[in-house]
């Protein structure tokens, strides 16, 4: 009976991180849409972007101190509770936490919208950003109180009900960014100022409609909210509860906030440095290029990769509560070795193919190659963090992840202030830099994770095979792309080599018997899969593995 449980605790762990990473790959595609379409519509461009951007990273920033640290600090304080059957208490700690976060999201929204001239005029320096700040000023308040439900569910294991939120919140902001600017240049004519703050006011509205989604959906499954029934381990005072909701979402938080200040520190860093050397315009261009196409094709990655972060938390904090150490070593493991298969091709097909990406993505903005060249070997780094950041959360070492970041945003700012000014480097010292943070922020959260968790890292399979497998993509897939090019145009031929490099590196990772018969039955249909493996030759016997 012991052993069935686990098995059905191991798959809906699964079935929540496959759920959720469809969800993440499905959102970042759509966001990747409107980026497309904003980067190429006429009066917005690079110059549309670094209006965009700029605002909304500060607007994440405030965001970010509001609430980004609510949803895993809420799924880890409720699935602790709900493993040693206290359904009450968990239902307890999200009530107070719905109140307590949604005052302090009202406090942001107030903040962004009363200091969006100041803010814009004299912390970031563009002036035109002060509307986009305005536009996004509600949803502050609505992304904190949409943070504590997805908390609440990600701590009962309910992991789909998230993503699609995340899912339909995309979608609004997607049809609403188009529909919105589209409406500005009919009104309006090419008002560059303007069409930016209707795209940023899209993510108002999209965060309204999930925050209705998801309170509706929590209202109409009484099993999950107010008719909770289990044991209860002691009433605690409503300041207790937030004094313990705060002592595990503040480090959190603090992880984020570091996050969303390596953003500011190119909002705030590059255009200044740049204009040492080129007039601000140019500077403009060059920052839009920066944060409306290579920031937005380097996270792409992060969709793949962020379930197990999501994952991890919950699921290693229910695992300590349940003293099983075994289960949670397993899924450490496992999640750290699909993070390295996921993050070494995305920065090498990154890298190889950054200038057909670009035209491709951006026939009328198609600048920044070089760029996106070095901006792509940040990802392996950033992809090992996230997920490690993820498991030392839920292992309860909250401030680690924090610690390490702010030793790399620290080195990012050092780098920025120094290299970006120089004429021969410029914006690609931005690159350098974050290349740097992450790298640091990984180091140091690896160390820590590995003196806490009895993890045995094979070199051969966590490091040998899944670079032999790049390669082997890296090569065919280019050479492909070169012979291509004599016979179709360079967008039909990048299409092609990128699909073929997926299929390329998943039969290599596949003839290289990276995964053994028990992860690949962690998989969704994985009895499935190794029965096929089987039959093809490729796993004969258990001695094997």
């Amino acid at each position: 009976m012991q052993k069935e449980r686990k098995k059905q605790v191991k798959e809906s762990f699964m079935q929540g991180v496959f759920a959720m990473m469809f969800s993440q790959v499905l959102i970042k595609l759509i966001g990747l849409v409107y980026r497309l379409y904003l980067t190429n519509r006429e009066g917005f461009g690079d110059e549309g972007n670094a209006i965009y951007s700029s605002g909304f990273y500060i607007y994440s920033l405030l965001l970010t101190l509001s609430s980004v640290g609510i949803p895993n600090a809420i799924s880890k304080l409720v699935s602790e509770r709900i493993a040693v059957g206290d359904n009450k208490g968990a239902n307890r700690i999200f009530k107070i936490a719905f109140f307590t976060f949604g005052l302090l999201g009202f406090i942001g929204t107030c903040i962004l919208f009363f200091g969006a001239h100041y803010i814009s005029n004299f912390i970031i320096q563009i002036p035109e950003a002060e509307l986009t700040l305005v536009a996004l000023s509600p949803s502050i308040f609505f992304v904190a109180l949409i943070c504590v439900i997805r908390g609440y569910f990600n701590g009962n294991g309910t992991l789909k009900v998230t993503a699609n939120s995340q899912t339909l919140e995309q979608i609004f902001k997607a049809v609403f960014t188009i529909l919105l600017v589209e409406l500005v240049a009919i009104a309006m004519g090419i008002n560059t100022k303007v069409m930016a703050a209707g795209a940023n006011l899209a993510t108002t509205i999209a965060t309204i409609g999930s925050f209705i989604y998801l309170f509706v959906f929590y209202k109409n499954n009484r099993t999950l909210n107010v008719n909770a029934v289990g044991v209860t381990t002691g009433k605690e005072s409503i300041l207790k509860v937030i004094k313990n909701i705060l002592k595990v979402s503040i480090p959190i938080s603090l992880s984020a906030i570091l996050s969303s200040i390596n953003k500011n520190i190119d909002s705030t860093t590059v255009v200044r440095g740049l204009k040492n050397f080129m007039d601000e315009g140019a500077a403009k261009i060059q920052y839009g290029i920066l944060s409306g196409k290579v920031d937005t094709l380097t996270s792409l990655p992060l969709s793949f990769n962020i379930a197990f972060a999501t994952a991890l938390v919950p699921a290693l904090s229910f695992a300590r509560a349940k003293k099983d150490m075994t289960t949670a070593n397993k899924r450490v493991s496992f999640s750290i070795l699909v993070t390295i298969l996921i993050g070494l091709p995305c920065t090498a097909g990154m890298y190889i193919f950054a200038e057909p990406i670009l035209k491709l993505l951006f026939p009328a903005q198609s600048s920044g190659t070089l760029l996106l060249q070095i901006s792509s070997l940040a990802i392996i780094f950033t992809v090992l963090a996230q997920t490690i950041n993820g498991a030392l959360q839920g292992l309860g070492k909250v401030m680690v992840p924090a610690m390490a970041f702010t030793v790399g945003v620290i080195a990012k700012f050092i780098i920025n202030v120094v290299l970006v000014p120089i004429p021969e480097i410029g914006v690609n010292g931005a690159a350098i830099g974050t290349i740097a943070c992450n790298m640091i922020a990984c180091v140091i959260g690896f160390i820590v994770l590995k003196k806490n968790m009895n993890i045995q890292f094979k070199f051969s399979k966590y490091i040998i095979k899944p670079i032999i497998a790049t390669f082997i993509m890296s090569i065919c897939s280019y050479a492909i792309y070169i012979i291509l090019l004599k016979i179709v145009s360079l967008k039909i031929a990048a299409i092609i080599a990128i699909c073929l490099a997926i299929a390329i590196y998943a039969l290599a990772i596949v003839s290289l018997k990276v995964f053994t018969k028990e992860e690949i039955y962690m998989i969704p249909f994985g009895q499935k899969v190794y029965r096929i493996l089987t039959k093809m030759g490729i796993y004969k016997t258990e001695n094997q593995f």
